[in-house]
């Protein structure tokens, strides 16, 4: 999956920064740092689905960043991210 602009709406920004102290800053740079990205769920727009990213920040963070994929201007849009689970974390060791 090729993603050449990310966007984070402003009150995703306050969501992450208030309920998982996450910055859209970090979740951007999990996105450009190589991450493990797989199929969440199908979009509410046909051809727009829901993904998640799975990887680390520069500062070596583990997160999980959700996001919906437009493939038409190869655009990711930031829903949400947060720190990986025990159980996520495990699995991205592995591969």
């Amino acid at each position: 999956m090729e993603i050449d602009f990310i966007i984070c709406p402003e009150q995703i920004e306050d969501k992450l920064a208030s309920k998982h102290n996450v910055t859209s800053s970090e979740a951007r740079q999990l996105l450009l740092n190589d991450p493990r990205i797989r199929f969440a769920e199908k979009g509410r727009t046909q051809g727009d689905d829901v993904y998640v990213a799975f990887g680390q920040t520069f500062g070596g963070r583990y997160l999980s960043v959700f996001f919906i994929y437009k493939p038409s201007t190869k655009t990711a849009v930031i829903i949400s991210a947060r720190d990986m689970t025990d159980k996520e974390r495990k699995a991205y060791g592995r591969k």
